[in-house]
Formats: structure tokens, sequence, C-alpha cells
């Protein structure tokens, strides 16, 4: 798996990536219609795509990293340097999402990995994950990964119901 940020001066995707992540945020139904991000979860627009794509990257300390295996993206990653929060000195994930075809076969579990190694060698001594209360599964994701519930609470953005999940770095 290679992974690389997605770089942007005007945070506009590039013809044929729009494609592509539109058809990965599309794999995972179930999930948007949990999350509610996006008002019809069985038709996910490439306008609407890169327009959460843009509002990620429009906070401040923001990237999106995006995962490709033998030449297919399989993977995108939105993580913050830091929280809002100035009493939080970790980095978070804020998003972590890998097409559903190529699901359980270990790509998520080695972005994770990579992510976590990036904090770790830039000195950070843990990372955060908010994961809505009502997706058991990617709660069971997460955990599995040694992460740990921190706190609970209501995101930032939708005030949704929140378990905080953090692990050691």
């Amino acid at each position: 798996m290679i992974v690389e940020p997605y770089a942007s001066t005007d945070h506009a995707l590039p013809g044929p990536l729009l494609p592509e992540l539109t058809e990965l945020y599309a794999s995972h139904r179930d999930f948007h219609a949990i999350t509610g991000d996006f008002p019809d979860p069985d038709d996910i627009r490439p306008e609407q795509v890169a327009a959460a794509l843009a509002d990620e990257l429009a906070v401040p300390g923001a990237e999106v990293l995006l995962a490709r295996s033998e030449g297919r993206l399989i993977g995108v990653a939105a993580i913050l340097d830091h929280h809002p929060d100035p009493d939080d000195p970790d980095p978070w994930i804020g998003l972590l999402m890998v097409d559903a075809r190529s699901q359980r076969s270990g790509h998520g579990r080695a972005l994770a990995g990579t992510l976590e190694e990036r904090f770790r060698s830039e000195g950070r001594t843990g990372v955060k994950v908010a994961v809505l209360e009502n997706n058991p599964r990617a709660l069971a994701f997460w955990t599995s990964l040694g992460y740990e519930t921190a706190d609970h609470r209501a995101d930032r953005e939708k005030g949704r119901p929140c378990v905080v999940l953090r692990k050691g770095l």
C-alpha cells in the first residue's frame, strides 16, 4: 500500500481523482446512512464528495491522505495535527475509509498503522479518533487496534453522540 498526501492549493479535486473517491465513498452506504453526512446514502454524488473533502481540508492543521494498492484507490484518511480544544495535545484521525470491496483484507489496519507511525515519528504520544456511538463496527475495528475509550461526547459538527478513543504511541 502506498499512502500519499493529497496536495492542493485550492482544495479542488483533480478530474481523475473525483470519480475514484466518489466510488470509494459510495461503497459505504451503511456508514453514510448512520452518519447522515449525505442526503441520500444510495446516491452519493461527486460534488458532495468534493464538498466533504474541501470541508476536511478547510480545518487548520488538516491533511487528507490517499491510499493505493496496485494503482487503485483503496482508502482515504483525514487527519488533524491537533484538536480545536487547546488542552488536547493529541493528533486526531478524523476519517479513515477503506473501499468496502477491500475491507477485511488488512488495508484499514495498515492505513491506521501508517498514520500512527507518522505521529510517533513526530514525537506524538497518542492519537485519538471519535466514533459515533451507533456504529458498532467502527468501535470494534478501533478497539481491535488497541484504542481505548477516553471520553463520551457529542461531535462538534452535528452534536451526534460519540465515543472518543485514544491509543498511546
